[in-house]
């Protein structure tokens, strides 16, 4: 085998490469060296009749040769294949592809990531090859740097090549962070802190730990492991253990305590599959919770099955100009034998559309998103949905950003609209008689349309800072306890919450913040909704 620190053939060399010569041909970050002449870097050196310099006898009266004619040597091969690879395919395959520098790492980790490289047949698939291998190693986040060198392969099998994969391990496997997020599923803003050890037996394995606190007064306590390959599977494996504490007391007089564990069984770029056992608590320390409220009240299991369908073609998820996006998420829940657990369909999707036109960087941006919950079992018609369980409308997140399902409008308040029921009445002189607790719904829809634009001032546009000028509609209905019967499409659509505006965007590397003039359009009598100015934060979902 050729020696892997000179330049990378495809086909056997028949003279010693120059000590010196400049470094081999590396793909993307392959190779991270300097180089004394930048233009010899990433080269890729191919050797066949066409490309020879000049004629050799045996190996044992070679011509000697001056390090300036070897060197004008190799740039004649190398300006040859480069020739030949832009008039057509270079055929090369590869013979055989070696792992160097990693001590802690099974090798079996990294093979499993080069597994494209053995169906190449030319050497433009393979450069494209090298290339998805290295950000694949990258991804796995245990190794501080990746390169990857191309080799001639053995001189008795011509047109073959060897990979030559050198990484190198992270040095500090220990890692913290603290940010602030947005969660569309939590429907509110959380202060997030986390530790993170990286390939702690070698498998790529990643453990963290998190602790997270809303501004709704809700926390998360978890505990986690991420598996890239484990027992032969081919994509991911993930295991999570929580504690979460929401409180709803404000919008629907109630306490949420969960503790579980989630399970990620199945996972690609379009497909997530995942299973969560949780023995969750819904409590009301104020003892005014509404009778709907009231019933739900207590323990019960949740374990669910929860499939998304993912795809996202647009440029952006801060802010899209081109493109489209689809999600459905389908979950089921009460897959346990026993009479607490929580016996429920839900379906969501949401689907979205990009138009560029052409001018000032603008691009008109629609979506539609729906969803449904429903009980399943004996009676499942006149039983209620579970309260978790139901769809919420309204929140500090712009729904540009909340890609998933029906959440957001903009204009109204945190679980603002939709069917409401009063809150008990106490003999109290501070209660508010006119309090409400809103129940959420088993059926909601919402749609959006917005028009975004560069402004024309330069260190606006330098920073990303754009306008946008928006409208949303919205509406929540309840299905379950025979309420479909007293519900059709034109009462539906009558009913529709709606708003416009314009504002301005501001992104940032963690999220997207907007400053909305919101004007409300309809509204009903209890929902919390206002025209005026809006301040909100969203990351993308």
């Amino acid at each position: 085998m050729s020696n892997p620190d000179s330049l990378p053939d495809v086909t056997p060399l028949k003279s010693k490469p120059d000590p010196e010569h400049p470094k081999p041909f590396n793909t993307d970050d392959i190779d991270e060296e300097e180089d004394d002449d930048d233009d010899e870097e990433n080269d890729v050196e191919y050797d066949d009749e066409d490309a020879k310099g000049e004629v050799f006898g045996e190996p044992n009266r070679l011509k000697p040769q001056s390090r300036e004619a070897q060197f004008r040597s190799e740039k004649l091969k190398m300006d040859s294949l480069l020739q030949r690879m832009q008039s057509g395919p270079v055929s090369v395959r590869v013979h055989d592809v070696i792992i160097k520098g990693n001590t802690k790492t099974k090798d079996h980790v990294i093979e499993a990531e080069t597994e494209v490289l053995n169906n190449v047949g030319s050497m433009q698939e393979l450069l494209k090859a090298s290339q998805i291998v290295n950000l694949r190693l990258q991804a796995l986040e245990i190794f501080d740097s990746v390169k990857i060198t191309l080799d001639s392969g053995p001189p008795e099998l011509p047109g073959t090549a060897n990979v030559i994969i050198e990484v190198v391990e992270t040095a500090s496997p220990l890692s913290g962070q603290i940010g602030a997020y947005t969660k569309a599923e939590a429907r509110s803003s959380t202060v997030e802190g986390s530790l993170k050890y990286k390939n702690f037996f070698g498998y790529g394995d990643l453990w963290d730990g998190s602790l997270a606190y809303g501004y709704d007064h809700s926390a998360e306590l978890s505990a986690g492991v991420f598996l890239p390959r484990f027992k032969g599977l081919v994509t991911p494996v993930t295991a999570r253990a929580y504690l979460l504490s929401q409180d709803w007391l404000k919008f629907s007089s109630y306490k949420e305590r969960s503790m579980g564990l989630s399970l990620g069984l199945f996972s690609t770029p379009y497909h997530d599959l995942a299973y969560n056992l949780a023995w969750r608590t819904l409590t009301d320390p104020s003892q005014m919770s509404s009778r709907s409220i009231r019933r739900q009240l207590g323990h019960n299991l949740l374990s669910s099955l929860k499939y998304t369908f993912k795809f996202d073609r647009r440029n952006s998820t801060m802010r899209p100009t081109r493109g489209y996006a689809f999600v459905s998420t389908t979950q089921i829940g009460g897959l346990a034998p026993d009479s607490q657990s929580l016996r429920f369909l839900r379906q969501e999707f949401d689907l979205r559309y990009v138009v560029p036109l052409g001018f000032y960087h603008a691009a008109l941006n629609f979506g539609v998103s729906g969803g449904v919950v429903f009980p399943w079992g004996n009676g499942f018609s006149s039983r209620p949905s579970s309260l978790p369980e139901r769809f919420f409308l309204g929140g500090n997140i712009s729904p540009v950003c909340a890609l998933g399902g029906p959440t957001a409008l903009w204009g109204f308040k945190t679980r603002g609209l939709g069917p409401t029921e009063p809150k008990r009445q106490v003999n109290n002189e501070n209660a508010d008689p006119s309090g409400v607790d809103f129940l959420g719904g088993d059926l909601a829809v919402t749609a959006l349309a917005d028009l975004s634009f560069d402004l024309p001032f330069r260190w606006f546009r330098e920073k990303g800072i754009h306008a946008h000028v928006f409208a949303c509609a919205g509406n929540v209905a309840k299905l379950t306890e025979n309420e479909y019967r007293n519900i059709s499409v034109q009462k539906f659509v009558e009913s529709l919450r709606s708003s416009v505006g314009v504002g301005l965007v501001i992104p940032t590397s963690l999220f997207r913040m907007e400053l909305n003039y919101c004007y409300i359009l309809k509204k009903l009598d209890h929902d919390r909704a206002k025209t005026g100015v809006w301040l909100t934060f969203s990351a993308a979902s």
